[in-house]
């Protein structure tokens, strides 16, 4: 037959880089694994070898062939850019560590269990769930099979470990700043059900409880993503008496209502003032900049990953839970209320 022939190459082994170098297959895997012992013109040799046959290392053996995986699982949700950060500072605290990572995300067709069903068929030795929204049964049994690091959410069990930034420390720290720039309506557009939820819609109370705005609440129905700000734009412009500000239960949310003032022809911050939840990336773009609330996503992950390893490596039994204190991050969605403005 003529032509190209389409039967795949055998993929090159560690036997093949041995004979290439004519060195014991011992030495080249001390090589590879970046092991002391080999020369420096040895270990030039074999890793040139190793590039020009297209060897790569067979994980899953090496994997089988040692007692421990090394490897922790982290579950996360694909469609939260702030996840996504939060995944990378895991990722390089995990290394600093000598673990590395297997990922399982949720998605609109795949729930929290299969995803994490995922990493225990990958032979994780641990797991770092980033805002699961899972019973307390359920994880506190999970925790049972290996240890458990939940990130983001407040948890009623002393079962698992908890990562978390105060959530209600956070937004009252939103309302503070929308007060003293002289708001008195202010809103909060909800985030739906949820521990996470839950905890940011009593600290939006409390707060305006606080500042004798007790009667000025407003919470709006809404849940984790843009929609949820588009849907809230027209009830907060509506009213006899419209808002002039409005705290968002995360980044999506804000970013959403921003969209849907600006088509509206509302100005940010000059008619309404918005603050977001996160400070997640799409935050911090210049054409946005979201006033919002950090959750200090490095510190977070590494006091998760610092448990993991705790109890891995340290041999720690308790069950601890980690706060850290959120900071408001004041950029250009945030300003005097429009009627305090014209007449100062």
């Amino acid at each position: 037959m003529d032509g190209d022939d389409a039967t795949p190459r055998p993929r090159p082994r560690l036997e093949d880089v041995a004979v290439e170098v004519g060195l014991s297959t011992a030495s080249v895997s001390l090589v590879l694994r970046g092991a002391a012992g080999p020369s420096a013109a040895t270990r030039e040799r074999v890793l040139e070898a190793a590039a020009r046959l297209g060897y790569r290392p067979d994980r899953a053996a090496s994997l089988l062939a040692r007692r421990r995986s090394r490897l922790i699982g982290v579950m996360m949700d694909v469609r939260s850019s702030y996840h996504g950060e939060l995944l990378e500072d895991v990722h390089e605290a995990d290394e600093q560590h000598g673990y590395d990572l297997v990922l399982s995300t949720v998605t609109r067709t795949w729930n929290e269990q299969r995803a994490v069903e995922t990493l225990l068929d990958s032979r994780c030795e641990a797991l770092v769930l980033l805002g699961p929204e899972a019973s307390a049964a359920w994880l506190t049994a999970l925790d049972r099979q290996l240890p458990v690091v939940v990130v983001g959410r407040p948890f009623p069990s002393a079962g698992v470990d908890v990562v978390r930034a105060s959530d209600d420390v956070g937004v009252g720290a939103a309302v503070d700043h929308l007060v003293g720039l002289g708001h008195l309506d202010i809103a909060y557009v909800d985030g739906g059900p949820g521990t996470i939820a839950t905890g940011r819609r009593r600290g939006y109370r409390m707060a305006m409880r606080r500042h004798g705005l007790a009667h000025r609440i407003r919470v709006l129905r809404g849940s984790h993503t843009e929609e949820a700000g588009l849907r809230a734009a027209p009830v907060l412009m509506g009213d006899d008496a419209p808002a002039t500000a409005a705290i968002a239960f995360n980044d999506r949310v804000a970013v959403g209502l921003l969209d849907a003032l600006s088509r509206a022809g509302v100005a940010v911050p000059g008619e309404m003032s918005v603050i977001g939840y996160d400070d997640s990336p799409l935050s911090r773009l210049v054409h946005i900049g979201l006033t919002t609330v950090s959750q200090n996503s490095q510190q977070l992950t590494q006091h998760a990953v610092a448990a993991v390893v705790e109890r891995l490596d340290g041999g720690r039994t308790d069950h601890r839970e980690v706060v850290l204190p959120p900071q408001l991050v004041v950029r250009t969605t945030t300003a005097l209320p429009p009627r305090r403005r014209s007449t100062g």
